[in-house]
């Protein structure tokens, strides 16, 4: 991280951000960019419009209200005098990674990264704020990180509530109110944890392999596994599919908890089956899951 960022330790989740950041940063006749690739970007629109002026740069939803893919860079319809493009990076429900992000010239880009951060190297400077509610692959819930550029700070609004004030929170160091100390306390131990195993380098490289080998699991039987994902939207974190039936993925469902994994049920406004291999999911778990997908095919 260069010094031209600070961290901020705050409470909530990526829904407090949502609205900090269009409370600080569109100051009067400012106008927000935003990236609309799935729930939680669209969410966060949701809220800058109640905030001030928002513009939608992209809109990938289907007819059906799903998506399925990031926008293209050349789709980007973007207001040089923004201030700022938000973007979620990673999309949970449907399974949808920016695989690279966009350029973005001198508009700031702000990142979502709740269900990616610490996945896979990034250029911070790139970056004129990242934020992510801890519980994927910080910690436990109730403490978002907040990287920010100093000047996006300094230039925040300041006739907002002190509570909502970036400004406020970095000069108090992230102590302006009691922080969730057992939250930090615990991203502590997983960041001493990640640096152990070898760092950020190591966490990509495992990521990579796991959501290599269970998209091949997957596309090896295409008669039997729909994947609704773009391959080159294909998330690292969350692999999304369906079955021929409803019945055959609750079947598909029962088995794997039979087998003791849990948790493969689609969200509930997508369906299908949703396999969510964050930074701590280990090979061999992947490897059980394959085993699985395979057997069932068969």
């Amino acid at each position: 991280m260069p010094d031209t960022h600070d961290i901020l330790l705050l409470q909530g989740g990526a829904r407090t951000q949502f609205a900090m950041i269009p409370l600080n940063l569109l100051t009067p006749g400012a106008v927000g960019d935003y990236a609309l690739t799935g729930v939680w970007a669209r969410a966060a629109y949701d809220e800058a419009v109640l905030v001030g002026k928002a513009h939608i740069a992209a809109d990938t939803r289907e007819a059906d209200g799903s998506y399925r893919r990031v926008p293209r860079s050349s789709e980007l319809v973007l207001d040089p005098a923004a201030a700022y493009l938000h973007i979620c990076s990673n999309n949970t429900v449907y399974g949808t990674q920016w695989a690279e992000y966009p350029d973005t010239g001198d508009v700031p880009l702000i990142a979502d990264m709740t269900s990616d951060i610490m996945s896979r190297a990034v250029d911070v400077s790139r970056f004129g704020m990242i934020y992510a509610a801890a519980q994927k692959n910080l910690g436990p819930s109730g403490v978002v990180a907040v990287i920010i550029r100093k000047d996006l700070i300094e230039r925040s609004r300041q006739d907002i509530p002190t509570i909502w004030r970036y400004s406020i929170h970095a000069k108090n160091a992230s102590l302006y109110y009691t922080p969730t100390t057992f939250a930090v306390a615990m991203m502590r131990h997983v960041l001493e944890h990640a640096v152990a195993i070898g760092g950020i380098s190591a966490i990509e490289t495992t990521n990579r392999e796991k959501a290599r080998r269970l998209y091949a699991a997957l596309d090896a039987r295409p008669e039997y596994y729909r994947l609704p994902a773009a391959v080159d939207s294909r998330s690292l974190m969350n692999v999304t599919f369906f079955l021929p039936t409803t019945d055959d993925d609750k079947r598909f469902l029962a088995e794997s908890e039979r087998r003791g994994m849990v948790g493969l049920k689609g969200h509930r406004t997508a369906g299908g089956i949703r396999a969510s291999i964050y930074n701590w999911v280990s090979l061999a778990d992947v490897d059980a899951l394959v085993e699985l997908i395979t057997e069932f095919g068969r």
